[in-house]
């Protein structure tokens, strides 16, 4: 049963400003604490229809992502209906592939999925993300630390997992509150387009 997701996803984390890990470079602090939101535009998984919402997966990892041995909490959209909600969350358990296919095995405990209020305001890098009392990201430019000017990088990973061309920036804000628990705040974030598709095995 193919499905295909295509829409934006959000990535803050623990590193400095770039993420070294974009480049198979190892975390800035030596371990990783980060995730990821997705926005799906336009969706299906098999005949559900996914349009419309939201989830994340936030891990907290011991060490490089590759490493494994990750605690992560997922939250869904609580607008998701029970058959989406099975479908999202058959997707993050990597069981149809896509990059949750090759990630899933670094966070064996989980907590959730839960379904949670999304508030959302879609800005490039500043883009801002409200789920009450579990997350909250308010994301901005990065800014010369002589002039104060706006800067605007991006990047381009043909081989990326999550995504492969997204705009760099940082948190203002990145607090995670529900089960795994830390405060990134003035730290990695990217905002970047992302279509994925696949099997469901």
């Amino acid at each position: 049963m193919p499905w295909k997701l295509v829409g934006k996803v959000l990535t803050a984390c623990s590193c400095d400003w770039g993420c070294p890990c974009n480049f198979g470079g190892l975390p800035t602090m030596g371990k990783c604490e980060g995730g990821w939101t997705w926005h799906v535009e336009d969706g299906t998984y098999g005949d559900v229809r996914l349009s419309g919402l939201n989830f994340s997966v936030y891990v907290s990892w011991p060490g490089p992502i590759h490493h494994g041995d990750g605690e992560a909490v997922i939250f869904i959209d609580e607008h998701a209906d029970n058959s989406q909600r099975s479908a999202i969350g058959a997707l993050v358990e990597g069981t149809a592939g896509g990059p949750w296919g090759l990630l899933a095995w670094t966070w064996p405990k989980v907590h959730g999925p839960y379904p949670v209020p999304y508030e959302i305001e879609l800005d490039g890098v500043k883009t801002n993300i409200k789920c009450e009392g579990s997350l909250e990201i308010e994301g901005g430019p990065i800014r010369d630390p002589v002039t104060g000017a706006e800067s605007r990088p991006g990047v381009v990973l043909p081989e990326g997992i999550i995504f492969k061309a997204g705009d760099l920036g940082m948190s203002v804000r990145f607090r995670l509150t529900r089960d795994v628990q830390y405060d990134h705040s003035g730290k990695h974030l990217s905002i970047s387009r992302f279509d994925y598709s696949g099997p469901t095995g």
